[in-house]
């Protein structure tokens, strides 16, 4: 069992803080400011989400951002899409860090302080969805790069508005804004950003007074579907998008 203190200042890219009834918030950062994704932060993901999952003294559990967006910057530093045995990595821990989320079993909020442009999966795995007026969804990256959205967006963005919605929504890079989410149900709440963690600490508070086996076990029940989905088709997903990439990566060989 992890303790809270042997990981609080482990992660470069997650700022933690934990008040004494047990609500934990993740702020996601790069350098203090917005997190701008890459092959590190992939990597240390999956341990975050691993070591958060593993203590016992962590009631409920608040997402959020830093700076203006949730997660709208990619880089592809660290990132090997050239071989397999990179692509074998990049596979293992886009696994690895949604079972991981999912083996956080308390429940979550997810905060969204502004854009979500990628792995919009994580806040899809939470069980309750603030945003602010400005919160706008998308999944930009994987065909501005050449690949298949295939890292748990294809399985959860379907189940979550709907199938039709969904697969137009990831084909087309459909920009959703706050209202179109809530109505859509993604979205629980829409926040003023002066009020959004107020606001998500209230709700956690709120959950945090609930006996520790009942919340817990809540979560478990509520996300047992989500975790099937995924076990049937996540590795699936990741493997098509793999393939995509080595196709791209093969292309930009050749016109080197």
């Amino acid at each position: 069992m992890a303790q809270f203190h042997t990981y609080q200042n482990a992660f470069s890219n997650a700022r933690l803080t934990r008040k004494p009834n047990g609500v934990l918030e993740i702020a996601l950062h790069t350098d203090g400011d917005k997190l701008v994704f890459n092959g590190h932060t992939h990597e240390q993901f999956v341990e975050l989400f691993h070591a958060i999952g593993e203590d016992r003294e962590n009631r409920v559990v608040i997402l959020t951002g830093s700076g203006d967006a949730f997660m709208d910057a990619i880089s592809p530093e660290g990132f090997d899409f050239f071989t397999p045995l990179g692509y074998d990595k990049i596979l293992r821990e886009g696994r690895k860090v949604l079972s991981n989320i999912l083996d956080i079993e308390v429940p979550m909020i997810a905060a969204l302080n502004g854009p979500v442009l990628l792995h919009s999966e994580y806040a899809l795995l939470a069980d309750v969805v603030l945003a602010t007026p400005r919160t706008v969804f998308q999944d930009k990256p994987h065909f501005e790069f050449g690949i298949v959205p295939g890292d748990g967006v294809h399985v959860l963005w379907p189940e979550v508005i709907g199938s039709v919605r969904g697969r137009y929504f990831l084909l087309t890079r459909q920009v959703l804004d706050a209202e179109t989410a809530k109505d859509w149900g993604v979205v629980n709440e829409i926040v003023a950003a002066n009020g959004l963690l107020a606001r998500a600490h209230e709700i956690a508070d709120g959950i945090a007074a609930l006996p520790p086996l009942t919340s817990r076990y809540t979560r478990i029940a509520l996300t047992r579907r989500l975790r099937r989905l995924l076990e049937e088709d996540g590795g699936h997903g990741l493997a098509l998008e793999g393939i995509s990439a080595a196709e791209v990566a093969r292309n930009m060989a050749a016109q080197a």
